[in-house]
């Protein structure tokens, strides 16, 4: 005779997966959308709008500090107003405008500002609000929220390797049978109907998030917080829009942002009981370390983007028998697949080492990210000894990526689950929310870094250019050395720290008795 509890635990088991497909699917085809713009955007303002190197670098850096940013409010409004899921789905669509708002032909540089703006908005609805119902899934069992998220990363990059292909070829395709202009706007149009098509998919599947969410959720919408909710945006898109076009002023935020940041974690670390105190103080650490990771992540659209541009050749062979080139945007797209290839391979040492108790911890996994990171730029540093004419090969690109992606799955995909795991589930989506304000800081922050490696505009010797681009990935790589070895002196303690948050909730919170209709939404 079958026992009802594993019967029980069977569906619920089941029922988490269909929850969690629906948010995967809705943030690929999200990503989709985000990485198809992306992978064009520092190249559409320098060839279409007249940018110099330096100032898209830095427009594109300020939108993505933006972008990052804002999921702060985000969060907060999805945990007290709107409810988690509605937030989501609002910001799916505010993006869809945006992304459309590119689709229009017009070069002018405002409407650019404008629809980034709604994109800023929009990711700032969307973004942590889908971080947090994975949280809500899978949460209480440490394993599973590491591979949980490590999978919803692979999501991020699903979408984005599909579009990170398609957009590039998009614009030229239609740039070369009707008009470079047109080419540009519908390889950005295709973004939008990307994320329209995930929104057509989340309508079908919303009901299996039907008892996940914040408590909003489960309550009638309040019409006057929507209207606030509403108005509020539209005010921050102009507010985006200023930004943009005010780098002193863009400055100033992220400096500001950083200095919140700081401020949160330094109250919100007062006011906690003492069992909750261990575990922000490391999620903190963590963060820091995560500001510093995503500078060297913030080199593929701009530093290492336009490497691709002038020094990179863009055919692929093998055993002297060309197979096929890419487009330089196109190069991008290696970060994407590698993410893909090797997500499986890592949620399976997870689960492997989870199994027998010998899962390192997140801030050992960091340390050896940035081990990957830094190796991943000393091979594009490597790739220029031997360079023909200025062009490094192809295949140096593969390898230098493949290296930084899987440096991005130890330490970003991992910075989400890191929330998860230390952060007390009542300012769950705040800190979500926090924690993407930090990397939007070290986004600017990359973009400042990027502009080490500007080219003039009268310098069309490609061995000058691949001097300039060395010299900066080769530093990168020693930085990245340096991250290396502060995260492994701050090991211990930050070992310490995590069996401090540990050991309260082992000793102090044993686990409620569960109903069986409830374990859809609790381990």
């Amino acid at each position: 005779m079958a026992n009802p509890n594993d019967t029980a635990l069977s569906n619920a088991g089941v029922s988490r997966t269909w929850s969690f497909s629906t948010v995967f699917l809705i943030e690929m085809w999200e990503r989709f959308g985000f990485y198809g713009m992306q992978v064009l955007m520092v190249t559409y303002m320098m060839k279409k709008l007249g940018f110099v190197d330096t100032e898209a670098n830095l427009v594109w850096g300020a939108a993505a500090a933006l972008i990052y940013a804002t999921p702060a409010i985000g969060g907060w409004i999805g945990d007290k107003l709107l409810g988690t899921r509605r937030t989501m789905l609002f910001g799916a669509i505010v993006l869809a405008v945006g992304y459309s708002m590119l689709w229009i032909p017009s070069n002018n540089s405002y409407l650019l500002y404008c629809a980034l703006g709604v994109i800023v908005v929009g990711n700032g609805f969307f973004k942590p609000n889908a971080g947090n119902l994975v949280r809500k899934i899978y949460e209480g069992d440490d394993v599973r929220i590491d591979s949980a998220f490590t999978i919803y990363y692979m999501a991020v990059n699903l979408g984005s390797m599909i579009s990170m292909t398609a957009t590039p070829k998009i614009r030229d395709y239609v740039g070369e049978h009707y008009g470079n202009d047109l080419g540009w706007h519908t390889a950005f149009g295709a973004c939008a109907v990307g994320l329209v098509l995930g929104l057509i998919n989340y309508t079908l599947m919303k009901r299996t998030l039907a008892r996940i969410g914040s408590e909003p959720d489960q309550q009638p919408i309040n019409p006057m917080r929507a209207l606030l909710v509403l108005v509020g945006g539209v005010v921050m898109v102009f507010v985006a829009a200023f930004i943009l076009q005010n780098q002193g002023v863009a400055k100033a935020c992220v400096y500001l942002a950083g200095a919140i940041i700081l401020a949160i974690f330094a109250y919100l670390i007062s006011i906690s009981a003492k069992t909750e105190r261990a575990g922000l103080v490391a999620a903190l650490v963590l963060t820091v370390q995560t500001i510093f990771f995503f500078i060297f992540y913030a080199q593929m659209a701009t530093s290492l983007n336009l490497f691709a541009q002038h020094n990179v050749d863009l055919s692929f062979s093998l055993f002297g028998r060309h197979l096929f080139n890419w487009i330089p945007e196109q190069y991008q797209n290696l970060n994407a697949i590698w993410i893909v290839v090797l997500s499986p391979v890592l949620v399976f040492i997870y689960n492997s080492l989870g199994r027998i108790g010998k899962d390192p911890s997140v801030a050992f996994k960091f340390a050896l990210g940035f081990a990957a990171v830094a190796l991943g730029f000393f091979i594009y540093g490597f790739g220029a000894r031997s360079a023909v004419n200025g062009q490094v090969s192809s295949w140096i690109m593969v390898w230098g990526y493949g290296l930084y992606s899987l440096g991005e799955l130890l330490v970003s995909g991992l910075g989400l689950a890191m929330i998860a795991r230390y952060v007390p589930e009542r300012m769950g989506g705040f800190m979500m929310g926090a924690y993407y304000v930090a990397v939007g800081i070290s986004q600017y922050l990359g973009s400042i870094v990027a502009n080490h490696a500007h080219i003039p505009d009268n310098l069309t010797d490609p061995n000058q250019s691949l001097a300039i681009y060395t010299d900066l990935f080769n530093k990168l790589g020693y930085v990245g050395i340096g991250c290396v070895a502060i995260a492994l002196v701050m090991l211990p303690i930050m070992n310490r720290l995590s069996a401090s948050h540990a050991e309260p909730a082992r000793e102090h919170e044993p686990l409620p008795a569960v109903r069986s209709e409830e374990f859809d939404t609790r381990v």
